[in-house]
């Protein structure tokens, strides 16, 4: 049963994003199935204090010909990633992606695309002061306006560019930033126009 929630609480945009992704994608229902129940089984589920998991949203940082992604090879977890982190609170999870990967690349000007792109439940291993959890991670594509020269920040080893094929043809690669690489090329390949015949 949809949870029914006031304007006023944190989860109702995140519920209202949830429900146009599903009608979007509808072979990801089970995902976002599992996002949902969460979502309304834990009113602080956008607190890193909610002891379960917590909500986080993570950008897939495209340059502007949308042939490059920006990865981090995380500092805590030690591989690969896209861009991303905490919600600390805000239920615009949109605007936890731009805050992230603003705060993660060094680079500004950058825009966000509302829809949700990716979700992805991981666990994050237990660490000495805080254990095992479950991020429910919501991806959504930023896209840079600028400046491509970005700046490594505390979060990270490194940053780098990649090719979105060699990205989703690479097996070393985590699983779930693979299907974003694919499903990136997948919707690259359908908004291509077609040229006219001579």
């Amino acid at each position: 049963m949809p949870l029914a929630l006031s304007n006023a609480d944190r989860r109702a945009p995140l519920l209202d994003l949830l429900d146009r992704y599903r009608a979007a994608m509808p072979e990801d229902e089970p995902t976002v199935g599992l996002f949902r129940e969460f979502a309304s089984a834990y009113a602080d589920c956008l607190e890193r204090a909610c002891v379960p998991g917590h909500l986080t949203g993570s950008a897939w940082l495209v340059d502007r010909s949308g042939q490059r992604v920006l990865l981090t090879h995380h500092r805590k977890l030690n591989k690969w990633l896209q861009l991303g982190g905490h919600a600390d609170g805000d239920g615009d999870l949109a605007r936890v992606a731009l805050r992230e990967a603003e705060e993660e690349s060094g680079l500004g000007d950058l825009i966000v695309e509302p829809a949700i792109f990716d979700l992805d439940r991981h666990m994050i291993p237990a660490r000495a002061n805080e254990p095992a959890h479950w991020h429910y991670d919501v991806r959504f594509v930023v896209r840079t306006t600028r400046s491509e020269a970005f700046a490594i920040s505390d979060e990270s080893h490194a940053l780098a560019w990649r090719g979105i094929p060699d990205v989703a043809a690479d097996s070393g690669v985590d699983v779930s930033v693979r299907r974003m690489a694919l499903k990136w090329l997948k919707r690259s390949s359908s908004t291509i126009p077609t040229q006219p015949s001579p």
